[in-house]
């Protein structure tokens, strides 16, 4: 984890205070969670979280469409959104943050590596959804290791997903 990250993290867990957080993670395994579990204090703040990497997972767990991933496939805009509302209801959050994507090597979906979809989405004091974000990434690290450029996909998900909920607060 690099020290951007520790910072962003820092910065979301104050910023979070007497709010909850829920994350629902595809491709970056459970980093999101672990970037902000690696903050002192962020039991306070953070619910839990979904890893789900395998389609089914997103809709048994998440409560994500299966006409949704059926049309389109597990990487776009409206599979975040749906994956990100998931993480908040069922883990009882205020915020919910979600991410999918291909980290690569090769496609998915008839997505190049790279193509990512962060969501957020934040609950008002009856449960409903009061706001909501959905961004598209195009992430192309410019390195030979297959296994490095995987890394640095998954960690710059991460950073854009910190910075998106951070717009939230």
């Amino acid at each position: 984890m690099t020290t951007d990250l520790d910072s962003l993290a820092l910065t979301v867990v104050v910023a979070l205070e007497g709010r909850t957080l829920a994350t629902a993670e595809s491709l970056t395994g459970g980093l999101i969670g672990a970037t902000i579990t690696a903050i002192p204090g962020s039991s306070a703040i953070y619910r839990g979280g979904v890893i789900a990497y395998a389609s089914d997972l997103k809709v048994s767990h998440l409560d994500v469409s299966s006409d949704v991933i059926a049309n389109g496939g597990a990487v776009q805009a409206e599979v975040a959104l749906q994956m990100a509302r998931g993480a908040a209801i069922n883990l009882s959050a205020d915020f919910g943050l979600a991410v999918t994507g291909v980290a690569g090597p090769s496609s998915q979906d008839g997505k190049a590596p790279g193509t990512v979809f962060v969501a957020c989405v934040e609950r008002g004091p009856q449960g409903t959804f009061v706001e909501q974000q959905v961004e598209e990434l195009h992430l192309n690290p410019e390195i030979e290791d297959i296994r490095e450029a995987r890394f640095e996909v998954r960690e710059e998900t991460v950073a854009a997903a910190l910075e998106l909920l951070l717009t939230f607060l």
